[in-house]
């Protein structure tokens, strides 16, 4: 009996998943998603506003189209519960299946919509609904593809592990904005190269939304091969599992879920001011004059009346680059995000999660109180830029530092048996305090203001703060031991 039982592989010690495996499934995956996520943040500055929203106020239309980017952020939560409590009663493959294809699916059909031309303001109801659908969707991706990487991990390598489905973030925004220039530069363009012009606004913009399908059937053909982690299916074996799960995290983990929401926060806020805020600011005119002509021209290419006292009472300055331009600085800026993201995951493993994350959180707060120093016009426009581009370098480094160390910190406040629900609801119910409100709050202060950011920086700073406090009565994750922590009931350390 002994000799076979010798000569044969050990299940303990030989991983069910390669390492090649686990890197990619978490990776691939949230990187679609997050493509899928960002066309939509791309079209609700550049498209949706124009197509969808056409109320004849340019403030009024972009909070409209932000007002729906924001809604996804409501479903997410349900997203969480729902993929939460399959993901922690049968599994994490299914469930990350699951998600990758409404994620898809809802992509796709947000490409074949019609506009508010074709049907009126169904239009916006129907881009509305597809939108709920993404959130959903997305609400189970993260914490799924965090959980195949982490609990798939060698031992303290967790948190480096845990960077690559974060690295998902900034690879799926360069995808995506890099479809969008391909597209926008192929067209013609009777203005320039910087311009959206009548083709991109006709049809171009559709093709990153039906060109994820592509990316989802690589996807789905990744996530297929895996099988469920070994955590997991210690957990079922020792009868840990719950079958309500969200009932266990809300009874007796609601302290942690209250911590992970918080410790989310900053890094949320920061987030979509470095995208969608940046990107709306950055391609405003930067004077009245080149704005109102402009928007002169346009309004008489459409035979349309063009008012040019509501247009100076409704007008706030922004930097005055082109899209084109813009968008590469931001990618420039967001090259150092995934660099950082990696960056992040070893000094965790090596100093602690809460300690770094202090640090960063830290410094976003005082990044904050930089706006004015960097997002000013300035007479000479090479100099704007050289400070616009700082400002973007500066602040996607501070996202790969938060950032990085997400995909391990909130899994690693819960056991086994909830960690999908109760990771995934702490992401998502920050992402309604982070990323629904951010866009907005800094569209009605930067317009509130007269144009001026300041109030936009302070606002992150302020949310630095809470997130800054959370960290402090947090505890330290670095040692939690996976095996040890199954969930209530279980004690064996196996």
């Amino acid at each position: 009996m002994s000799s076979p039982t010798a000569s044969a592989p050990s299940p303990t010690t030989v991983p069910a998943n390669p390492r090649s495996r686990v890197i990619t499934a978490s990776l691939v995956g949230t990187t679609i998603e997050f493509y899928d996520f960002y066309v939509y943040a791309t079209a609700a500055v550049l498209v949706f506003p124009i197509l969808f929203f056409p109320t004849g106020n340019d403030t009024t239309a972009l909070l409209a189209s932000f007002g729906v980017f924001g809604a996804a952020m409501i479903a997410r939560p349900l997203g969480a519960i729902v993929f939460g409590h399959f993901g922690d009663r049968f599994g994490r493959k299914a469930t990350l299946v699951a998600s990758l294809l409404t994620m898809g699916i809802a992509t796709f059909l947000i490409g074949c919509l019609p506009t508010y031309d074709d049907i009126g303001w169904w239009a916006a109801l129907l881009l509305l609904f597809l939108r709920l659908a993404q959130g959903f969707a997305l609400g189970g991706e993260w914490s799924g593809a965090a959980l195949v990487a982490t609990e798939n991990a060698p031992a303290g390598k967790r948190a480096w592990y845990g960077t690559f489905p974060q690295l998902g973030a900034p690879l799926g925004f360069i995808i995506a904005n890099t479809v969008f220039l391909a597209i926008n530069f192929l067209l013609p363009h009777p203005d320039g190269a910087g311009q959206r012009s009548a083709d991109f606004l006709a049809w171009g913009w559709r093709v990153p939304f039906l060109f994820s399908a592509v990316m989802v059937i690589i996807g789905l053909w990744v996530r297929l091969r895996l099988v469920e982690s070994e955590t997991f299916v210690k957990a079922e074996q020792k009868g840990a599992i719950r079958k309500f799960p969200l009932g266990t995290v809300v009874r007796k983990h609601w302290w942690h879920l209250i911590l992970g929401t918080f410790i989310m926060l900053a890094t949320y806020v920061l987030f979509y001011l470095m995208t969608n805020f940046t990107l709306s600011y950055g391609t405003k005119a930067a004077s009245l004059e080149t704005a109102s002509a402009a928007a002169q021209a346009a309004a008489e290419a459409a035979g349309q009346p063009f008012d040019a006292a509501a247009f100076a009472a409704q007008f706030y300055p922004g930097l005055g680059f082109g899209y084109t331009d813009f968008v590469i600085m931001q990618i420039i800026g967001v090259v150092f995000f995934g660099i950082f993201t990696l960056l992040s995951g070893p000094i965790a493993d090596a100093i602690g999660r809460r300690k770094l994350l202090l640090w960063v959180t830290g410094l976003i707060i005082v990044f904050g109180l930089t706006f004015n120093l960097f997002l000013l016009p300035h007479a000479d426009p090479k100099f704007t830029g050289a400070l616009t581009q700082a400002f973007l370098i500066f602040g996607f480094v501070l996202m790969g530092s938060t950032f990085g160390p997400m995909g391990a910190v909130l899994p690693e406040l819960f056991p086994t048996n909830v960690r999908y629900t109760g990771s995934a609801i702490s992401y998502n119910l920050s992402s309604i305090l982070g990323a629904a409100l951010a866009p907005i709050v800094a569209v009605a202060l930067w317009a509130g203001s007269g144009g001026n950011p300041w109030l936009v920086g302070v606002y992150l700073s302020a949310m630095g703060v809470l997130t800054f406090i959370a960290l402090l009565l947090a505890p330290e994750t670095k040692d939690v031991d996976y095996d040890a922590d199954l969930g209530i009931g279980e004690t064996a350390s196996l």
